[in-house]
């Protein structure tokens, strides 16, 4: 691999909606021709939650091919499903014995998650940030597109690198964050001080990317703004700031720019060109998607593909790992 190495994985975990799209999905094709790229469907992470197994296996495959869709190229990435490849489980259980119980309970997702659903604290919901380090120090990874919600993890990640090289020698890179200039923080529909989420109680509160036009022109008609006459790109008009910014992201269009064409129009129309630009971007999304979504057996031979070339590349670190630790190769 002459390129740097970068890894991203999405959980086969509800509807995707269009931050995970802005955030996630659109920007997995640019990196392929800068970065070796290996991207993952991220089953194993998922069930720190109950699921549904009939659910699960439907979800994989759509985010799989959501991933296709997207522009991921299995001919210049891997792309794969995560539970394929056993390695991962083995290094996180590794990574588990240099763990500090302190330090996992200090994440702010544990916090918020064990809070929420007190009657699933399980094991799973502690250790997921070490399955996650695993899963990027696994393929020597150099860059980790991730939210904002994510660099908690990742500096775990970091953090683990630099302790299992001191403790048994240098093994790991240490991975640095990537955060997306644009659809890096797109908020909720009806309380723009919270992150889109597809778990908010109002589904007007977020656009899934399979969302239907009259869904998608009906929630934006619906999504907070404000009451001041002018038209402006501000964070304390957090309602009109959050639209500005999903314009922005789905256009390419400065902020600027986009102050200046709707001033003198106003919101109603505004939010009308915004839906329509939601829309027609979405609109082939889901056409291709429904095309590839029915060729199960071609998904599964890309699966397939995908499986074998991320785990010769796992194997390569795992086995140095499995030497440095103490265990017996044969």
């Amino acid at each position: 691999m002459d390129k740097k190495i970068a890894f991203s994985a999405i959980q086969p975990s509800g509807d995707l909606t269009i931050g995970n799209y802005l955030g996630a999905l659109k920007n997995l094709a640019k990196l392929q021709d800068d970065y070796n790229c290996l991207y993952a469907v991220a089953d194993l992470h998922s069930i720190t939650v109950p699921k549904v197994p009939k659910e699960l296996r439907k979800k994989t495959y759509e985010i799989f091919a959501m991933m296709l869709v997207s522009g991921v190229d299995p001919e210049k990435s891997v792309l794969f499903v995560q539970s394929h490849v056993p390695e991962h489980a083995m290094l996180g259980w590794i990574l588990d014995t240099i763990s500090y119980i302190g330090q996992l309970n200090r994440m702010t997702q544990y916090k918020d998650k064990s809070k929420k659903s007190p009657e699933n604290c399980n094991a799973g919901l502690l250790t997921y940030p070490v399955l996650m380090a695993g899963d990027i120090l696994l393929y020597q990874t150099d860059l980790v597109p991730v939210g904002e919600d994510q660099t908690q993890h990742m500096e775990l990640a970091r953090d683990l690198a630099i302790r299992f090289n001191s403790k048994y020698s240098d093994t790991f890179k240490v991975p640095e964050a990537y955060i997306a200039k644009t659809g890096k923080r797109i908020m909720s529909l009806q309380d723009p001080t919270k992150k889109m989420s597809k778990s908010d109680e109002d589904p007007n509160s977020f656009i899934y990317i399979m969302d239907s036009k009259d869904k998608i022109y009906s929630k934006i008609r619906k999504a907070v703004t404000d009451s001041e006459a002018n038209f402006a790109y501000d964070p304390n008009r957090a309602g009109l700031y959050n639209l500005i910014n999903i314009y922005s992201s789905f256009t390419g269009m400065s902020t600027d720019d986009i102050v200046k064409k709707y001033d003198s129009l106003g919101y109603k129309e505004f939010k009308e060109d915004l839906a329509d630009i939601i829309y027609e971007d979405l609109k082939d999304f889901q056409y291709n998607f429904n095309e590839v979504i029915q060729d199960k057996e071609g998904l599964e031979k890309l699966m397939a593909q995908g499986r074998d070339k991320a785990r010769y590349l796992a194997n390569k670190t795992l086995r140095k790992v499995m030497k440095k630790v103490g265990f017996v190769q044969i």
